[in-house]
């Protein structure tokens, strides 16, 4: 299966983009649904939790079959559950505790063990997972096809803890990996093949501060280790770019093109 080309939505605002956001995990979940009768969701850190608040309102908050969602992480900082950094409690602050989503159904990384540790039971709680079908495996590697996985553009082309020049940019092997290095702090992240493995993958640029790294991912032809994000290509899946006129605004005045929902 040839790799699809990524699909770019522009949006005057960021209000606007976390609104269709919301809307775009709805339409995925529910077609996850028809079709496997489950939804296996994986957030990132930062306000990927906040973004969602449409979905913790009515219509959703009724017409939302809870009861088949399962959610993951891309990345942890490793920190106790209660520290304000723990993107494990900004999740079940912002979304997770505002929804009827089964606590069985939420899959966190373990917090309270050294970063190679909890990179290493959280690749084995996922592969229970898999062994359970609640994640398929993806038709083209070993790797599970979560249904949707969300992340955020960060300052230095970065997507879920996967930093520039980072040696887990080379990591083939395992699907969770300890970040230690050449990184802002300790965590741990999925690995890319998982990622690339996935169904869908949505990536959010909001703001100025991510404008010139938006641009470069947009424009720089040749993907390379200095731009982690450009490096994202879902195999047998679905790339969409959400941004807002903000991060868009370097790319923006250069293309030409005008931001629109």
């Amino acid at each position: 299966m040839e790799r699809r080309e990524p699909e770019l939505r522009l949006f005057d605002s960021c209000e606007e983009l976390d609104s269709c956001l919301a809307d775009y995990v709805y339409q995925i979940s529910e077609a996850a649904i028809r079709e496997r009768g489950s939804f296996s969701l994986v957030l990132s850190g930062g306000d990927m939790p906040n973004r969602l608040g449409k979905l913790t309102r009515p219509p959703f908050l009724r017409t939302v079959d809870w009861s088949k969602w399962h959610v993951f992480w891309a990345e942890e900082n490793v920190v106790p559950k209660r520290h304000p950094d723990s993107f494990y409690r900004q999740a079940q602050e912002a979304f997770i505790s505002k929804v009827p989503i089964l606590p069985a159904h939420v899959i966190p990384v373990s917090h309270g063990v050294p970063g190679e540790s909890a990179a290493n039971n959280y690749e084995f709680s996922i592969r229970q997972q898999v062994r359970k079908r609640t994640v398929p495996v993806s038709p083209s590697s070993d790797c599970p096809q979560f249904d949707l996985v969300l992340l955020t553009l960060g300052t230095r082309c970065d997507v879920a803890s996967i930093y520039p020049n980072n040696p887990v940019l080379q990591e083939d092997s395992q699907w969770v990996a300890w970040v230690s290095s050449n990184a802002p702090r300790e965590s741990v992240t999925l690995t890319l093949p998982v990622i690339n493995a996935a169904a869908n993958v949505a990536i959010v640029a909001s703001g100025i501060d991510v404008a010139r790294p938006f641009l470069h991912v947009m424009m720089d032809q040749k993907p390379n280790r200095r731009l982690p994000a450009q490096l994202v290509s879902p195999k047998d899946g679905k790339l969409v770019w959400f941004a807002d006129a903000s991060a868009a605004s370097f790319f923006l005045r250069g293309s030409g093109t005008t931001a629109a929902t």
